[in-house]
Parts: structure tokens; sequence; C-alpha cells
């Protein structure tokens, strides 16, 4: 095989250094307008107009239910944020101290978060709003909508879209998923819809204890309020003796159904309640424009799970900054 080697002239050399530096005050030109402008303020908590900014969440192209005002309310109470000109690009900042020290951490049962706009969120405005993160130390998850760096980490979300017929969505379950509704059905379990609050915290409390926070019970605050909002449904399968064998809370929001907190006991596991319940949300809601976000997992046990039932990764991503060991884990 014979090796063609080209030597660029001196000409085309100079051409493309020429095209490059164009390139690059083109790209410093756009940032400049940008930045003049655009105002990015930072607000305390108690500067946030509250209207301004559920409606600015509710038009946005990215809209997620974590980042509504009554949502970071309970999940992080004293949440400020970045916010341009008329609230049209917003950014909330999950704000907590230790030892007077401020810092920002991605809040429970809030996957992600970021800068949410109605309009494009290039890659210049992600830089921007970052740069005003008025804080030393933060780790924040930023929404799928916010990749502006292609070394940035990354973890996995697993979406499904409903817009096909039921039958069509369950052609692509896998044989494993297919087998353990079919487990469960033989069993004559039962998915109870709307069981209420008091039923879903005890269920939760005997099995799982995660979300138990310093000031009372997380959990029950947010079914509460979402419930009234009509932003949190929750279901449940029963045995043969009507006994609550697994549970699920959903958190519905725009076209966006989200698998927030599934929980079973022993018996629940081993009779593959959660297939069953999984498959009783897609088969309601087939045919239609809403998604189901599993909420992605890198263990690989839950992703499989959730990719059984066609699920496709959208990626979403981290960005860390000093973060000491002190700060680090749960506060």
């Amino acid at each position: 095989m014979i090796k063609v080697i080209l030597i660029k002239t001196e000409k085309e050399i100079k051409g493309q250094l020429y095209r490059l530096i164009c390139k690059k005050n083109l790209l410093l030109l756009k940032n400049y307008v940008i930045r003049s402008f655009m105002q990015i303020r930072h607000l305390r908590h108690n500067s946030i107009d509250y209207e301004k900014w559920d409606n600015a969440i509710n038009l946005s192209v990215n809209q997620l239910g974590y980042g509504f005002s009554w949502y970071l309310d309970i999940v992080s109470p004293d949440w400020e944020a970045l916010v341009s000109d008329e609230y049209e690009y917003i950014m909330p900042l999950t704000v907590k101290r230790k030892y007077g020290i401020p810092y920002i951490v991605q809040p429970m049962l809030t996957q992600q978060l970021g800068i949410f706009s109605s309009k494009k969120i290039s890659e210049e405005i992600i830089q921007l709003f970052i740069k005003e993160i008025p804080y030393y130390s933060y780790e924040i998850n930023l929404n799928e909508n916010n990749n502006f760096n292609t070394e940035i980490s990354e973890l996995p979300n697993y979406i499904l879209n409903l817009n096909e017929h039921y039958e069509l969505i369950y052609k692509k379950y896998s044989k494993n998923t297919i087998r353990n509704i079919e487990k469960a059905r033989k069993q004559n379990l039962s998915v109870q819809h709307n069981i209420s609050i008091d039923e879903f915290v005890n269920f939760y409390n005997s099995t799982e204890r995660n979300f138990i926070s310093s000031d009372g019970l997380l959990l029950e605050k947010l079914l509460t309020t979402g419930s009234s909002k009509n932003a949190i449904a929750l279901s449940g399968v029963k045995n043969s003796d009507n006994k609550l064998i697994s549970a699920l809370c959903i958190f519905v929001t725009g076209k966006r159904i989200v698998y927030l907190l599934p929980v079973s006991n022993a018996e629940g596991k081993k009779s593959s309640a959660m297939f069953l319940q999984v498959d009783d949300i897609i088969c309601n809601n087939a045919g239609t424009d809403m998604i189901l976000d599993f909420e992605g997992s890198r263990i690989e046990g839950i992703a499989r799970f959730y990719k059984g039932f066609g699920a496709v990764n959208h990626p979403y991503y981290i960005l860390k900054k000093f973060r000491p060991d002190f700060l680090v884990g749960k506060i």
C-alpha cells in the first residue's frame, strides 16, 4: 500500500488560519452581543417573583416539574435564582449552608435542574450563567438541554415516548419484561389507582426510610402539596389478600410523567408487581403526546428494567466545582 502525504502550500495554511481567526472573532463578537443585551441578576429567595418564575417554567421548551416554585420550596426551602431580564432565562440555585459556608447541592427527589427558557439555550447562554453562579462550591445536575461541553460528566436518563398505540409499544418490550408481566398477572395481582397518601407513606416507611429531612417528613410534604396541584398520583399493587405489595408515586407536569418514587416489599419484588404497574401506566397513556421519564440509573439491573420497556437513554449533565470533603455527601 502506498501512503500519500499531502503537503499544504503556504497559501492554504494562511487561508485556514484566517478562517479560524474569523470563526474565533465571530464567537467573541457573539458573546459580546449577548453580554451587552442580557443582564443576569442573582436573586435571594425573598426577591423571586413566583408568578413570573412559574410562568417561565411553564412556557420553557425544556420544562421539568422539578423547577416549579412549589416543588423547590419543599426540596430546597432557601433556594435562590439567576434570572435574565424579565425571566426569559432562569436558573434555580439550591443553596445550603454548613458552618456558615454557602454551597449548592442537588436536592433529594430532584434529578435535573439547570437553565430553563422558552427560547433556545445556546452554549454562550449556558457559559454566561455558569460564570454568574455566586458560590465557590457547587454540584448541579443540568438538564439534557444544557450540554455545553463534550467533556462534561453525564448520567443516564431513560425516556419512553408514548405516542404510539399500546400494542406497538408492547411489541418493543424485552422478552424478560413480557415474562415478568405475565408472571404478575397469573398471581391475580390488581393495580389500585389513587391510593391514599397515608397508605403510601405507611407502606414506604415500612420498607424504606430515605427521605426524612431535619424539619419533618419531606416525602409527606411533597405528596400533600403535589396532590393538591394534581401533579402527584399514587398507585399500588395488591395481592389476592388485598394487601399492598408495591406502590408508585408519579409526578405529572406538562407532557411528562416522571417515575418519581417506586417501592416494593419482598413479596412485591418476588411477584414482579412493579412490572405490572409500569405496564398499566403505559397502557393508560399510550397514543398520547406524553413521555414516561424513568429517571436514570447507573445500576445495571435498574437500567435494564427501564430499557426493557423500550426506554431510550437521554443523558443529563453534572457540573461540579470545589467540593471539599466536609461538603460532600448528605448534610
